[in-house]
This record gives structure tokens, sequence and C-alpha cells, in this order.
């Protein structure tokens, strides 16, 4: 798949790729050149551990998108395969 930088320097990441990462508008990511080839990644998101209760939780920095069983079974059966 080939793409052109315009001349400000931007690049638009295609739809098909966007919709396998999950990338919507306002999610942080990093990029990184490595080898030779530019790499594109979620940003981390900062936490504090709770360790108050029984078991100890990750309390996130500011508002992120809350996940359900069926996602993390989606996931992980994705990655079985």
């Amino acid at each position: 798949m080939s793409i052109t930088i315009d001349a400000a320097g931007r690049l638009v990441v295609p739809k098909s790729v966007r919709d396998a990462m999950g990338l919507r508008p306002g999610i942080p990511v990093d990029v990184t050149f490595v080898d030779g080839h530019i790499e594109i990644e979620y940003a981390p998101i900062r936490a504090k551990i709770d360790t108050s209760a029984e078991l100890p939780r990750l309390i996130p920095d500011g508002d992120v998108e809350s996940i359900d069983d069926e996602i993390v079974r989606s996931v992980l059966d994705s990655t079985r395969r």
C-alpha cells in the first residue's frame, strides 16, 4: 500500500490500517523510526496502582475507554490463532 506525504510532512494512515488497529480520532499514538521503517503504536497510558483493597488495581490518569469480558475474550482468541 503506497501513500504520499504532503508538503506539511503529514501522511494519512489508510482506513484499512486504522480499522485494523482500532484507531479513532483523538487516540494518542507514538511514532518511531526503527530499522528503516516507521512504527505506530498506542501511546502508553499513565496510571497509579491502588493497593488499598485486597487486590491491587490500576487507576488511569485520565479518561480511557472501558472494556468488557467479551472484548478481552475476542482479543485473546485472535492472538491464539
